[in-house]
Protein backbone atom coordinates (compact mmCIF):
# COMPACT_ATOMS: atom_id res chain seq x y z
CA UNK A 1 0.00 0.00 0.00
CA UNK A 2 2.90 2.10 0.98
CA UNK A 3 3.64 2.05 -3.00
CA UNK A 4 0.01 3.09 -4.19
CA UNK A 5 -0.10 5.73 -1.69
CA UNK A 6 3.54 7.89 -2.63
CA UNK A 7 2.85 7.11 -5.88
CA UNK A 8 -0.74 8.93 -6.03
CA UNK A 9 1.28 11.84 -3.90
CA UNK A 10 3.91 12.26 -6.62
CA UNK A 11 1.14 12.99 -9.17
CA UNK A 12 1.30 17.06 -9.97
CA UNK A 13 -0.87 18.86 -11.96
CA UNK A 14 0.45 20.36 -15.53
CA UNK A 15 2.63 22.88 -15.35
CA UNK A 16 0.04 25.46 -16.88
CA UNK A 17 2.52 28.21 -17.53
CA UNK A 18 4.57 25.75 -19.95
CA UNK A 19 0.76 25.23 -21.37
CA UNK A 20 0.69 28.75 -22.17
CA UNK A 21 3.98 29.09 -23.64
CA UNK A 22 3.00 25.90 -25.80
CA UNK A 23 0.02 27.41 -27.50
CA UNK A 24 2.23 31.15 -28.29
CA UNK A 25 4.39 28.80 -30.08
CA UNK A 26 1.46 27.37 -31.87
CA UNK A 27 -0.35 30.44 -32.36
CA UNK A 28 2.97 31.50 -34.38
CA UNK A 29 3.47 28.38 -36.41
CA UNK A 30 2.75 29.28 -40.42
CA UNK A 31 -0.98 27.84 -39.88
CA UNK A 32 -4.31 29.90 -38.75
CA UNK A 33 -4.50 29.63 -34.75
CA UNK A 34 -5.83 26.21 -33.60
CA UNK A 35 -6.44 24.90 -37.31
CA UNK A 36 -4.64 21.49 -36.21
CA UNK A 37 -7.12 21.21 -33.65
CA UNK A 38 -6.40 17.80 -31.08
CA UNK A 39 -3.06 18.06 -32.53
CA UNK A 40 -2.28 21.37 -31.06
CA UNK A 41 -4.15 20.45 -27.95
CA UNK A 42 -1.73 17.24 -27.27
CA UNK A 43 0.97 19.59 -27.94
CA UNK A 44 -0.04 21.72 -25.70
CA UNK A 45 -1.24 19.11 -23.21
CA UNK A 46 2.55 17.20 -23.20
CA UNK A 47 4.09 20.99 -22.43
CA UNK A 48 2.14 20.66 -19.76
CA UNK A 49 3.58 17.03 -18.33
CA UNK A 50 6.89 17.59 -19.23
CA UNK A 51 7.69 20.96 -18.30
CA UNK A 52 8.95 20.85 -21.43
CA UNK A 53 7.62 23.03 -24.69
CA UNK A 54 9.57 20.40 -26.80
CA UNK A 55 8.64 17.27 -25.31
CA UNK A 56 9.92 13.66 -26.89
CA UNK A 57 7.94 9.98 -27.23
CA UNK A 58 10.49 8.57 -29.35
CA UNK A 59 11.05 5.90 -27.01
CA UNK A 60 7.36 4.08 -26.84
CA UNK A 61 7.00 1.30 -24.52
CA UNK A 62 3.55 -0.27 -24.22
CA UNK A 63 2.14 -2.89 -21.83
CA UNK A 64 -0.31 -5.45 -22.16
CA UNK A 65 -2.20 -7.02 -18.52
CA UNK A 66 -2.85 -10.34 -19.04
CA UNK A 67 -5.67 -12.05 -16.45
CA UNK A 68 -8.16 -14.17 -16.03
CA UNK A 69 -11.93 -14.17 -14.90
CA UNK A 70 -13.87 -16.20 -12.55
CA UNK A 71 -17.11 -14.98 -14.32
CA UNK A 72 -16.39 -16.76 -17.72
CA UNK A 73 -17.90 -19.68 -15.94
CA UNK A 74 -21.25 -17.55 -16.04
CA UNK A 75 -21.12 -18.30 -20.14
CA UNK A 76 -19.95 -14.65 -20.66
CA UNK A 77 -17.69 -15.32 -23.52
CA UNK A 78 -17.50 -16.31 -27.34
CA UNK A 79 -14.25 -18.20 -26.55
CA UNK A 80 -13.06 -20.32 -23.79
CA UNK A 81 -10.69 -19.50 -21.41
CA UNK A 82 -8.12 -21.17 -22.82
CA UNK A 83 -7.66 -18.49 -25.39
CA UNK A 84 -5.86 -16.10 -23.34
CA UNK A 85 -2.49 -18.74 -22.78
CA UNK A 86 -3.11 -19.07 -26.36
CA UNK A 87 -2.91 -15.51 -27.21
CA UNK A 88 0.25 -14.83 -25.26
CA UNK A 89 1.74 -17.41 -27.29
CA UNK A 90 0.69 -15.59 -30.41
CA UNK A 91 1.84 -12.21 -28.94
CA UNK A 92 5.23 -14.08 -28.03
CA UNK A 93 5.96 -14.98 -31.96
CA UNK A 94 4.95 -12.16 -33.05
CA UNK A 95 1.28 -13.43 -34.45
CA UNK A 96 -0.87 -10.63 -32.79
CA UNK A 97 -2.33 -7.36 -34.29
CA UNK A 98 -0.78 -5.45 -32.11
CA UNK A 99 2.57 -6.77 -32.87
CA UNK A 100 1.92 -5.71 -36.52
CA UNK A 101 1.47 -2.15 -35.17
CA UNK A 102 4.13 -1.81 -32.99
CA UNK A 103 6.73 -3.47 -35.06
CA UNK A 104 5.39 -0.55 -37.40
CA UNK A 105 5.40 2.18 -35.08
CA UNK A 106 8.68 0.87 -33.59
CA UNK A 107 7.08 0.17 -30.30
CA UNK A 108 8.63 -2.36 -27.33
CA UNK A 109 6.07 -4.41 -26.17
CA UNK A 110 6.12 -5.81 -22.94
CA UNK A 111 3.28 -9.00 -21.79
CA UNK A 112 2.87 -9.70 -18.27
CA UNK A 113 1.39 -12.38 -16.48
CA UNK A 114 -0.70 -10.20 -13.37
CA UNK A 115 -3.39 -13.05 -13.50
CA UNK A 116 -3.13 -16.03 -15.90
CA UNK A 117 -5.35 -18.41 -14.63
CA UNK A 118 -2.69 -20.91 -15.19
CA UNK A 119 0.98 -21.37 -14.47
CA UNK A 120 3.05 -20.35 -17.48
CA UNK A 121 6.32 -20.73 -17.74
CA UNK A 122 6.99 -18.93 -21.15
CA UNK A 123 10.54 -17.25 -22.05
CA UNK A 124 9.19 -13.76 -22.55
CA UNK A 125 6.59 -13.34 -20.69
CA UNK A 126 7.43 -10.88 -17.14
CA UNK A 127 5.57 -12.91 -14.09
CA UNK A 128 4.33 -10.68 -11.64
CA UNK A 129 1.05 -13.01 -11.10
CA UNK A 130 -0.71 -11.91 -8.02
CA UNK A 131 -3.21 -14.66 -7.97
CA UNK A 132 -4.40 -17.57 -10.46
CA UNK A 133 -7.21 -15.09 -11.89
CA UNK A 134 -10.46 -13.11 -10.38
CA UNK A 135 -13.20 -15.48 -8.34
CA UNK A 136 -16.30 -15.31 -9.69
CA UNK A 137 -17.85 -12.28 -8.66
CA UNK A 138 -21.18 -13.91 -8.67
CA UNK A 139 -20.29 -15.88 -5.68
CA UNK A 140 -18.83 -12.84 -4.21
CA UNK A 141 -15.18 -10.70 -4.68
CA UNK A 142 -13.77 -10.99 -7.34
CA UNK A 143 -10.47 -10.73 -5.03
CA UNK A 144 -9.25 -9.67 -1.76
CA UNK A 145 -8.14 -5.51 -1.22
CA UNK A 146 -4.43 -6.54 -0.69
CA UNK A 147 -4.78 -8.43 -4.31
CA UNK A 148 -6.29 -5.20 -5.43
CA UNK A 149 -3.30 -2.87 -4.48
CA UNK A 150 -1.23 -5.74 -5.26
CA UNK A 151 -2.20 -5.41 -8.92
CA UNK A 152 -2.22 -1.74 -8.88
CA UNK A 153 1.71 -1.63 -7.42
CA UNK A 154 2.29 -4.28 -9.76
CA UNK A 155 1.56 -1.64 -13.33
CA UNK A 156 3.25 1.34 -10.84
CA UNK A 157 6.23 -1.09 -10.94
CA UNK A 158 6.29 -2.48 -14.27
CA UNK A 159 5.98 0.83 -16.06
CA UNK A 160 8.51 2.66 -13.50
CA UNK A 161 11.11 0.52 -14.76
CA UNK A 162 10.40 1.45 -18.34
CA UNK A 163 10.81 4.61 -17.47
CA UNK A 164 13.83 4.49 -15.83
CA UNK A 165 15.05 2.21 -19.50
CA UNK A 166 13.97 5.55 -21.09
CA UNK A 167 10.36 5.33 -22.19
CA UNK A 168 8.71 8.58 -22.58
CA UNK A 169 5.26 7.43 -24.39
CA UNK A 170 3.49 4.85 -22.39
CA UNK A 171 0.74 2.27 -23.88
CA UNK A 172 -1.73 -0.08 -21.84
CA UNK A 173 -3.09 -3.10 -23.10
CA UNK A 174 -4.43 -6.60 -22.20
CA UNK A 175 -5.61 -10.07 -22.50
CA UNK A 176 -7.82 -11.79 -20.54
CA UNK A 177 -11.04 -13.57 -22.11
CA UNK A 178 -14.30 -12.00 -20.14
CA UNK A 179 -12.50 -8.95 -19.49
CA UNK A 180 -15.56 -6.82 -20.67
CA UNK A 181 -18.04 -8.01 -18.00
CA UNK A 182 -15.99 -6.48 -15.31
CA UNK A 183 -15.20 -3.17 -16.93
CA UNK A 184 -19.08 -3.04 -17.51
CA UNK A 185 -19.59 -3.92 -13.67
CA UNK A 186 -17.20 -0.98 -12.78
CA UNK A 187 -19.11 1.34 -15.34
CA UNK A 188 -22.30 0.39 -14.57
CA UNK A 189 -21.13 0.82 -10.21
CA UNK A 190 -20.25 4.08 -10.80
CA UNK A 191 -23.34 5.75 -12.84
CA UNK A 192 -26.65 5.79 -13.00
CA UNK A 193 -26.41 4.58 -16.78
CA UNK A 194 -29.18 1.66 -18.14
CA UNK A 195 -27.28 -1.80 -18.77
CA UNK A 196 -28.20 -1.20 -22.34
CA UNK A 197 -25.31 1.58 -22.17
CA UNK A 198 -22.73 0.01 -20.39
CA UNK A 199 -22.65 -3.73 -21.79
CA UNK A 200 -21.45 -4.61 -24.93
CA UNK A 201 -21.15 -7.70 -27.40
CA UNK A 202 -17.20 -8.34 -25.78
CA UNK A 203 -15.86 -10.97 -28.45
CA UNK A 204 -19.55 -11.14 -30.28
CA UNK A 205 -21.61 -12.92 -28.04
CA UNK A 206 -25.23 -13.75 -29.97
CA UNK A 207 -28.24 -11.70 -28.50
CA UNK A 208 -28.86 -14.40 -25.72
CA UNK A 209 -25.84 -14.25 -24.26
CA UNK A 210 -25.93 -10.28 -24.36
CA UNK A 211 -29.38 -10.34 -22.31
CA UNK A 212 -27.42 -13.02 -19.94
CA UNK A 213 -24.73 -10.79 -19.48
CA UNK A 214 -26.38 -8.35 -18.34
CA UNK A 215 -28.25 -9.89 -15.76
CA UNK A 216 -24.73 -10.27 -14.69
CA UNK A 217 -23.55 -7.47 -14.05
CA UNK A 218 -26.92 -6.14 -12.75
CA UNK A 219 -26.53 -9.76 -10.20
CA UNK A 220 -22.73 -8.77 -9.31
CA UNK A 221 -23.87 -5.06 -8.64
CA UNK A 222 -26.42 -6.60 -5.78
CA UNK A 223 -24.24 -9.59 -4.79
CA UNK A 224 -21.14 -7.10 -3.88
CA UNK A 225 -22.38 -3.60 -3.83
CA UNK A 226 -19.25 -1.41 -4.24
CA UNK A 227 -18.54 1.59 -2.49
CA UNK A 228 -18.57 4.21 -5.47
CA UNK A 229 -16.89 6.55 -4.24
CA UNK A 230 -13.81 4.18 -3.08
CA UNK A 231 -11.59 3.16 -6.22
CA UNK A 232 -10.14 0.08 -4.45
CA UNK A 233 -13.22 -1.27 -3.30
CA UNK A 234 -14.70 -0.98 -6.82
CA UNK A 235 -12.05 -2.43 -8.26
CA UNK A 236 -11.41 -5.47 -5.07
CA UNK A 237 -15.33 -6.47 -5.78
CA UNK A 238 -15.85 -6.19 -9.18
CA UNK A 239 -13.01 -5.97 -10.99
CA UNK A 240 -10.14 -7.68 -12.27
CA UNK A 241 -6.26 -8.05 -11.78
CA UNK A 242 -5.29 -6.58 -15.53
CA UNK A 243 -7.22 -3.97 -14.99
CA UNK A 244 -5.69 -2.85 -11.61
CA UNK A 245 -2.70 -3.33 -13.08
CA UNK A 246 -3.64 -0.95 -15.98
CA UNK A 247 -4.44 1.11 -13.70
CA UNK A 248 -0.96 0.80 -11.91
CA UNK A 249 0.46 2.08 -14.92
CA UNK A 250 -1.49 4.96 -15.67
CA UNK A 251 -0.72 6.14 -12.04
CA UNK A 252 2.71 5.16 -12.18
CA UNK A 253 3.33 7.49 -15.35
CA UNK A 254 1.01 10.36 -14.22
CA UNK A 255 3.90 10.28 -10.90
CA UNK A 256 7.08 10.05 -13.32
CA UNK A 257 5.39 13.24 -16.03
CA UNK A 258 4.77 10.88 -18.55
CA UNK A 259 1.83 10.65 -20.62
CA UNK A 260 0.15 7.13 -20.98
CA UNK A 261 -2.49 6.24 -23.88
CA UNK A 262 -5.88 4.79 -22.92
CA UNK A 263 -7.00 1.90 -25.17
CA UNK A 264 -10.35 0.51 -25.62
CA UNK A 265 -13.16 -0.13 -22.81
CA UNK A 266 -11.12 -2.10 -20.51
CA UNK A 267 -8.31 0.26 -20.43
CA UNK A 268 -11.20 2.60 -19.91
CA UNK A 269 -12.39 0.82 -16.75
CA UNK A 270 -8.80 1.05 -15.75
CA UNK A 271 -8.87 4.84 -16.01
CA UNK A 272 -11.98 5.02 -14.19
CA UNK A 273 -10.50 2.75 -10.88
CA UNK A 274 -7.33 5.57 -11.40
CA UNK A 275 -9.15 8.42 -11.37
CA UNK A 276 -10.67 8.00 -8.32
CA UNK A 277 -7.55 6.71 -6.68
CA UNK A 278 -6.29 10.43 -7.82
CA UNK A 279 -8.66 12.78 -10.09
CA UNK A 280 -4.83 14.68 -11.20
CA UNK A 281 -4.21 11.31 -13.12
CA UNK A 282 -6.85 12.02 -16.24
CA UNK A 283 -4.45 15.30 -17.30
CA UNK A 284 -1.96 12.70 -17.88
CA UNK A 285 -4.26 10.33 -19.95
CA UNK A 286 -4.39 10.42 -24.21
CA UNK A 287 -6.94 9.07 -25.17
CA UNK A 288 -6.87 7.23 -28.48
CA UNK A 289 -9.96 5.78 -29.65
CA UNK A 290 -13.92 4.98 -29.02
CA UNK A 291 -14.40 0.92 -28.95
CA UNK A 292 -17.62 -0.12 -30.59
CA UNK A 293 -18.92 -1.12 -27.11
CA UNK A 294 -21.35 1.06 -26.10
CA UNK A 295 -19.85 2.02 -22.48
CA UNK A 296 -16.60 3.22 -23.91
CA UNK A 297 -17.64 6.67 -25.04
CA UNK A 298 -19.78 7.38 -21.43
CA UNK A 299 -15.95 6.31 -19.75
CA UNK A 300 -14.37 8.99 -21.52
CA UNK A 301 -17.32 11.36 -20.69
CA UNK A 302 -16.65 11.00 -17.18
CA UNK A 303 -12.97 10.98 -17.39
CA UNK A 304 -13.52 13.95 -19.45
CA UNK A 305 -11.79 12.76 -22.22
CA UNK A 306 -12.37 12.69 -26.38
CA UNK A 307 -10.94 10.06 -28.01
CA UNK A 308 -8.79 10.91 -31.06
CA UNK A 309 -9.62 7.72 -33.19
CA UNK A 310 -13.18 5.78 -33.99
CA UNK A 311 -12.36 2.83 -36.51
CA UNK A 312 -15.21 0.64 -34.73
CA UNK A 313 -12.38 -1.29 -33.51
CA UNK A 314 -13.15 -3.27 -30.67
CA UNK A 315 -10.22 -6.27 -30.40
CA UNK A 316 -7.91 -4.60 -27.14
CA UNK A 317 -4.34 -5.86 -26.75
CA UNK A 318 -4.10 -1.81 -26.89
CA UNK A 319 -4.05 -1.69 -30.57
CA UNK A 320 -6.17 1.54 -30.64
CA UNK A 321 -3.04 2.90 -28.45
CA UNK A 322 -0.16 2.08 -30.77
CA UNK A 323 -2.34 3.61 -33.36
CA UNK A 324 -2.87 7.02 -31.22
CA UNK A 325 0.87 7.44 -30.68
CA UNK A 326 1.56 8.35 -34.27
CA UNK A 327 -0.60 10.80 -33.69
CA UNK A 328 1.40 11.92 -30.63
CA UNK A 329 4.77 12.14 -31.90
CA UNK A 330 2.89 14.12 -34.67
CA UNK A 331 1.84 17.04 -32.34
CA UNK A 332 5.73 16.78 -30.86
CA UNK A 333 6.91 17.15 -34.54
CA UNK A 334 4.39 19.86 -35.14
CA UNK A 335 5.12 22.84 -31.78
CA UNK A 336 9.04 21.91 -32.73
CA UNK A 337 9.92 21.38 -36.78
CA UNK A 338 7.01 23.89 -38.13
CA UNK A 339 8.18 27.07 -39.00
CA UNK A 340 6.83 30.17 -37.44
CA UNK A 341 5.24 33.06 -39.81
CA UNK A 342 8.83 35.11 -38.98
CA UNK A 343 10.62 32.71 -39.93
CA UNK A 344 9.41 31.52 -43.19
CA UNK A 345 9.20 35.27 -44.22
CA UNK A 346 5.01 34.35 -44.44
CA UNK A 347 2.32 36.79 -43.09
CA UNK A 348 0.39 36.33 -40.03
CA UNK A 349 -3.32 34.71 -40.26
Amino acid sequence: MELLENTVAEIDKLDEGKMAEAKEKLDSLTKPPGSLGKLEEIAIKLAGMSQNLYSKVDRKAHIVMAGDHGVVSEGVSAVPQEVTVQMIHNFLNEGAAINVLANQMEVEVTIVDIGVASELEIDGVVDKKVKFGTNNLLQGPAMTRQEAVASIETGIEVVTEKIENGANLIGTGEMGVGNTTPSSVILTAMTDLPLDDTVGFGTGINDEQLEKKKEIVAQALDINQPDVSDGLDILTKVGGLEIGGMAGVMLGAAAANRPVMVDGFISGAAALIAQKLEPKVTDYLIPSHKSVEPGHIRMYEILGLEPMLDMDMRLGEGTGAILGMNLVEAATRIISQMATFEEAGVAEC
